[in-house]
């Protein structure tokens, strides 16, 4: 099968496409003949070396993809060749064929193509899961940072949805713009003050989901209101920062870090249910709008890569197979 191999990381030259051995499923897992892969931030990581995927999976890079069942494995009882899937990956994604345990494929949202599928339960899993750990509850004030990416465009819906008050921060007026009509009460550019700006619009925030990581450790732990929470799932912006810990007491707030990609096959089974019950109804509804999305072709998944961490991307990019 074709597939993308990273054989020596780096920047978006270490992407290339070769022949691979299709793999077969075991006990409890499903092969999926892949429509459509997901791309995210992760994927440049691991495409960088920054994040090697867990012992005993595959190094083929893709945390989400969509597709049609192939072959079941001994035990599969949800899942027949022919239904359409979408998956939540711990890698293989970027690839003609993936495998996925029983657990951690739903039928694709009611209404929604599988191409378009294949960018949503990565972010709704990656959200859903971390504002729980981050016990956001209706009327506190939620921020997200990247408010315009796949992320942050699910977040400021969900969070809305859950009675909260959403704000993000974004990196142009348009970014802005976008993020105030999917869910956002207040964005920020955060080229400015953002904490600041954030603290005079509500006071602070109670739940702070982060992408950022080291860049923004001091300055989120300040724009925390009294027993706020701050989750980080991200390190853009480095992996060590600077932490007031005299700050972090008087606030009694809380600094957690989460992977999705790292918690067990029973944890993510949940989670995915969650999604498919919780989410895909705010979909058919449309308390949720699906991100502006990009379908860029497999083959040029170099461009894809460069389009998502070029600047200007709004929205979710899919590789289309």
């Amino acid at each position: 099968m074709r597939a993308v191999i990273v054989e020596t990381p780096g920047d978006v030259d270490a992407l290339t496409i070769g022949e691979v051995e299709t793999p077969r499923p075991g006990p409890g897992e499903v092969l999926v003949r892949t429509v459509a892969s997901g791309v995210n931030r992760a994927d440049v990581l691991q495409r960088q070396g920054h994040y090697p995927p867990p012992k005993g999976v595959t190094d083929i890079i893709g945390l989400e993809a969509s597709g049609v069942v192939e072959e079941v494995g001994p035990a599969v009882t949800r899942w027949k060749r022919g239904d359409e899937v979408v998956a939540l990956l711990a890698g293989g994604g970027y690839a003609e064929f993936f495998i996925a345990p029983e657990g951690q494929l739903v039928g694709p949202p009611p209404g929604v193509d599988l191409v378009s599928a294949a960018g949503v339960l990565e972010v709704a899993a990656t959200v859903v899961s971390n504002l729980e750990v981050g016990r956001l509850s209706a009327g506190e004030v939620f921020l997200v940072h990247g408010g315009a990416g796949g992320i942050g465009t699910f977040a400021t819906q969900y969070a809305k949805a859950l009675g909260a008050t959403a704000v993000s921060t974004a990196g142009s007026a348009d970014k802005v713009r976008h993020s105030l009509e999917h869910g956002a009460s207040f964005s920020f550019d955060y080229h400015g003050d953002w904490a600041a700006e954030l603290k005079e619009a509500t006071g602070g925030a109670d739940v702070i989901l982060d992408i950022i990581g080291a860049k923004y450790l001091e300055l989120n732990v300040k724009a925390l209101k009294p027993g706020g929470r701050l989750v980080i799932i991200g390190m853009q912006g480095g992996v060590k920062g600077t932490l007031n810990i005299g700050l972090l007491l008087s606030k009694q707030a809380m600094v957690t870090a989460t992977s999705l990609r790292f918690k067990p096959l029973g944890a993510k089974a949940a989670i995915c249910r969650r999604v498919e019950q919780e989410v895909w109804p705010m979909l058919a509804d449309g308390r949720i709008r699906l991100s502006p999305e990009t379908r860029i072709p497999f083959g040029e998944v170099r461009r894809a890569h460069e389009q998502l961490v070029g600047g200007d991307n709004v929205g979710k990019i899919v590789l289309v197979h």
